[in-house]
């Protein structure tokens, strides 16, 4: 079976995980903590870098390091995974949802103005797919509405809009590093930020909310803190991830290079201001050819290619739709109908991308 995504992991993560159990410094304190922190942060052209336990948190410490609470709204995209949503739920904000825009799939800039009210406080993008946002138009609307802006950046490490790499182009990025991401800690994640304020509440939440006299506390803090073991694990990922980055790119071009002919298949995007770096090869399985999204998973499955379905909107999801009960975002739904994830770990072989190809192209009918 050719797996839908693995992990790449090379000789300096587990020299660094041996010393971090020799020292015995494997808890939440350690020099891994802070060099995968520093490392990756300068990479995204941030000052801050604090990492957490998954990416779904470093979105929920994102917002609360910003004083997002109940009564207030965050505008989101519909068509995004819902550990963008949740983190949201979780504050007791109200989450805002847009329709994506065809070109990008991302949300439309376009259609934010309208969902703006007294009570949103942020909007909040996700780079689909590894494809950034047109941060540009995002930040102008921001900056009009006195409101802050966060990346949702777990699939798109590296990926660059108009030539800085994003997770920096906004008032807090937000990363994952499970372990089918472009690079792993195993879980783990990682909120990164140029700005101090937000840098030290995001600390300070992060544990606890432990101050100098340790076991007395102002904030509701959480136990999102990251070990030096996963930090171990990071820290030897950093040097792989400009390789990393490239192996997505190299494998997404293969595929172009195979599919651009077959009739009914939408390729993935990639703007002329943009690097996409495909943290999953997606692509739209069209009407025209012949068979459903749905159909053509079984099908792949049989010939031994693991696939998945792209995200179902959140305004569908059974925990959400009653809160959403007759709004439509035609884009979204279109995309959640036909979009299909095809293996795109960086362990993937160009023998093995042909194979699915010629299976893809086999089942058409």
């Amino acid at each position: 079976m050719i797996p839908v995504c693995e992990p790449k992991l090379g000789s300096k993560e587990l020299e660094n995980v041996i010393d971090a159990v020799k020292t015995n410094w494997i808890s939440s304190k350690g020099k891994y903590i802070d060099e995968f922190e520093q490392r990756f942060s300068k990479y995204c052209g941030a000052k801050h870098g604090i990492a957490c336990s998954n990416g779904t948190v470093a979105i929920h410490l994102a917002l609360a390091s910003l004083g997002i609470k109940a009564g207030d709204e965050v505008i989101i995209p519909t068509f995004t995974m819902i550990a963008t949503v949740n983190p949201v739920t979780y504050t007791g904000a109200k989450p805002v949802l847009v329709d994506s825009e065809p070109e990008t799939w991302n949300i439309d800039p376009s259609k934010i103005e309208k969902k703006i009210t007294p009570k949103t406080k942020a909007i909040m993008v996700m780079h689909t797919y590894g494809h950034p946002c047109d941060m540009g138009p995002l930040q102008e609307i921001a900056d009009k509405h006195d409101l802050y802006l966060l990346e949702d950046a777990a699939e798109a490490h590296g990926a660059e809009y108009k030539g800085e790499r994003v997770g920096g182009l906004s008032d807090a990025g937000c990363f994952s590093f499970y372990a089918n991401k472009i690079i792993t800690t195993g879980e783990g994640g990682m909120v990164v930020t140029n700005d101090d304020k937000i840098a030290e509440m995001a600390r300070l939440l992060r544990d606890q909310a432990f101050e100098k006299k340790r076991f007395l506390h102002r904030h509701v803090g959480f136990n999102y803190r990251m070990t030096n073991l996963q930090a171990a694990v990071g820290a030897g990922q950093m040097d792989l991830i400009d390789e990393s980055v490239e192996t997505r790119r190299r494998n997404a071009m293969t595929y172009n290079s195979f599919l651009k002919n077959v009739e009914g298949i939408t390729l993935p995007p990639e703007a002329t201001w943009a690097k996409n770096v495909y943290w999953m090869y997606t692509v739209l399985i069209e009407d025209s050819f012949g068979m459903g999204r749905d159909e053509l998973m079984v099908f792949l499955k049989e010939k031994g290619v693991d696939t998945r379905s792209a995200f179902y909107p959140v305004h569908i999801q059974p925990v959400y739709e009653n809160q959403y009960k007759g709004e439509k975002y035609p884009v979204a739904e279109d995309l959640g109908r036909k979009g299909i994830n095809l293996p795109s770990g960086n362990m993937l072989t160009k023998e093995q991308i042909k194979t699915v190809c010629d299976a893809i192209a086999s089942a058409k009918r």
